[in-house]
């Protein structure tokens, strides 16, 4: 009976002897530690001392380096805060969340076992970048790089970029911690971008350890458009028509046209429509387009008159003279022909051609001579009624001619006075009886060029 007591007395004290003077309460929380980086993680403890004075010290088993490590004293009933370094140790295959198992030793007591729990991870996890909206019509832009742990990075090299900016900044980061970067758009830098989501790209430095993190823009969309025409010219008229995207997204362009069956034949197009449709005497011409942000879409028209005019011009000439030549009674025409003579003098045959238009009477054909010339005793043709060769004229009579008839006179003329450079022969004249009334018609004049008739001398 008394063992049986004595037993149930050490079994009533034995918890009071083993029990640990030390209560561990863990005021932080989320923990991490970064795979590479040469940093402890840091666990904020709240110790109470509930024995005697006593030192104590912190280990493990598992192989993490810990500091403090030299001993902390902590009196009777005195409740301590202690910052615990926990430093990495090789853990490149392993992410997540960890225990680790450590123990408090002291001099009064046994060593107490507490336990950590932290995340191992890389050290892109720790950041998030991000940045406003933007639009074609800001001027700034925010950039947002956030520390997403319980982590202080004391210094870290960040160079950020997009297709809109790029930005490198040095700068420290506390944990949970949220930098605000504004930056300054430069919009010829993306003005031929498109709306959407674009990726920023932040190449991270800490101490040795780079990594790279993105993130996203959105490019929020906004259609602008200008269109411009301008027309110039008055033969030849050109008409130039642009349209400019100024907004961020792909605009669909339609263009018309309208000409006429006449203007169409003279006129050219840059680009080629795409489509030409025919409605009546109307022609419609339409270009179907994509314009791409920052582009100019330019259509251009040219209608040359030039062509048309001239022949309207020959037309008109055309119609004149037939005109003329029906109202005209007699055509009388006069050609004018080197002769090459035996003695070398200076000859030229003469040839007249008469052609009747209408029934005309007492046809009288008169032609003058150069003074310095004289008339050949040769004729092709009819010869001369008469030669004054005081007056230096030459006549052909006919009693009538009929609408139709053509008649050719000629005679030669020569001078031993050598002549130079242009020879000019006057107009021959036609006096004729239409319908009681005497009329008059002059032929052309003629041209010789004496270089010429040499020319062909020696050949």
């Amino acid at each position: 009976m008394k063992k049986i007591l004595i037993l149930l007395i050490f079994l009533t004290i034995l918890p009071s002897i083993l029990a640990s003077n030390f209560q561990v309460e863990q005021t932080s929380q989320d923990e991490v530690l970064i795979v590479g980086l040469d940093a402890p993680t840091t666990f904020s403890l709240n110790i109470h001392n509930s024995g005697t004075t006593d030192k104590i010290k912190f280990y493990n088993i598992l192989g993490f380096d810990m500091s403090p490590k030299e001993p902390i004293e902590i009196k009777t009933e005195e409740t301590k805060e202690i910052l615990l370094n926990v430093y990495p140790r090789d853990l490149s295959n392993y992410r997540g969340f960890y225990t680790l198992r450590y123990f408090i030793e002291s001099q009064n007591s046994p060593d107490q076992e507490e336990r950590l729990t932290f995340e191992i991870i890389d050290l892109k996890d720790a950041f998030d970048v991000s940045s406003s909206d933007i639009d074609l019509e800001a001027n700034t832009l925010k950039i947002y790089l956030t520390n997403k742990k319980n982590f202080n990075f004391e210094k870290v090299n960040a160079k950020i970029s997009s297709p809109f900016f790029n930005l490198d900044r040095t700068f420290s980061l506390s944990p949970h911690e949220k930098k605000t970067f504004e930056i300054t758009l430069k919009k010829e830098d993306f003005k031929e971008l498109t709306a959407g989501f674009y990726t920023i790209t932040a190449d991270l430095s800490v101490d040795d350890l780079n990594t790279k993190v993105n993130g996203v823009i959105n490019f929020i969309e906004k259609d602008i458009s200008t269109t411009t025409k301008r027309e110039y010219g008055i033969i030849v008229t050109t008409k130039i028509i642009e349209k400019k995207n100024e907004g961020n997204t792909i605009q669909k362009s339609q263009t018309q046209i309208q000409k006429n069956i006449i203007s169409r034949l003279f006129t050219s197009f840059s680009p080629e429509p795409q489509i030409v449709e025919r409605k009546g005497l109307k022609i419609y011409y339409t270009w179907e387009n994509e314009v791409k942000p920052g582009e100019t879409l330019t259509i251009k028209v040219k209608t040359n008159w030039l062509l048309p005019f001239l022949i309207i011009i020959i037309l008109i000439v055309i119609v004149v003279t037939v005109k003329k030549i029906s109202k005209t009674d007699i055509i009388l025409r006069k050609r004018v022909n080197f002769v090459k003579t035996a003695g070398g003098e200076f000859a030229l045959k003469v040839s007249l051609f008469i052609n009747a238009q209408k029934y005309i009477e007492r046809v009288n054909i008169i032609d003058r001579i150069p003074s310095i010339a004289k008339v050949h005793n040769q004729f092709s043709g009819p010869s001369p009624t008469r030669i004054n060769e005081s007056t230096k004229r030459i006549e052909w009579n006919f009693e009538k001619l009929e609408a139709g008839e053509k008649r050719m006179v000629s005679y030669v003329i020569y001078s031993k006075v050598g002549i130079l450079g242009k020879f000019a022969l006057p107009s021959a004249t036609a006096f004729y009886d239409m319908d009681g009334k005497i009329k008059e018609v002059q032929s052309n004049r003629t041209f010789f060029v004496t270089e010429q008739a040499r020319e062909e001398e020696n050949l």
